[in-house]
């Protein structure tokens, strides 16, 4: 039951990201640095790991936490890739609108795919890959405009740009995401501790 409050959770948060984004423009812009939101979000994040990692220990005096540098050295990646691709989807969403953004951020699911099948060789079944490629064509598809009161002078719904970074925020979400993944089933350490981990990069 646990973990269908989480995914519930995530998905509200997820969704609630690009509107309360959009929300946040004024003119098409920002009137603040975004790129300290991202920063802010990952002291928070890094506070409330905190927080539950001493628990953990009071609970649990043999909670795991390697400190060697071979390990810890391997955090800095995803966390990098992380703070690009947030300041990124702040871009992209000044290029287009809020639905289009959550129609594209489909096409990370196509990438951490192929991703998962290079980088941990995770094998798909050819129901999986076919899911992925009509994921893929909807994705784009989605995106094609018809010629009726509108101009016909592009044929998508956003300018190039939009989709571009789109492209990119999708691939640096599912390249963190196979690496964390990855570093994450790489040892037993806590939790908590990994996160602090990540935080802490940035």
């Amino acid at each position: 039951m646990q973990w269908y409050f989480v995914a519930a959770l995530l998905t509200v948060l997820t969704s609630s990201q690009g509107i309360l984004t959009t929300l946040s423009q004024s003119n098409g812009g920002y009137k603040y640095d975004y790129a300290t939101v991202p920063f802010l979000a990952e002291v928070f994040k890094l506070l409330v790991s905190s927080l539950f990692l001493w628990r953990e220990i009071q609970t649990l005096p043999s909670t795991r936490m390697t400190t060697e540098w071979r390990s810890v050295r391997l955090f800095p990646i995803p966390s990098v890739i992380y703070l690009i691709h947030n300041d990124v989807q702040f871009a992209t969403l000044t290029y287009m609108d809020t639905s289009t953004y959550q129609i594209m951020g489909n096409l990370k699911i196509v990438t951490t795919g192929i991703l998962f099948r290079l980088f941990l060789q995770k094998k798909l079944s050819n129901l999986q890959w076919m899911a992925i490629v009509l994921l893929a064509v909807g994705t784009t598809t989605s995106q094609i405009k018809g010629c009726g009161q509108t101009s016909c002078d592009s044929p998508f719904s956003a300018p190039i740009h939009g989709y571009l970074l789109g492209i990119l925020s999708a691939c640096l979400s599912a390249l963190a995401g196979v690496y964390t993944e990855f570093l994450m089933k790489k040892n037993n350490d806590s939790l908590y501790w990994q996160n602090v981990l990540l935080y802490t990069q940035v």
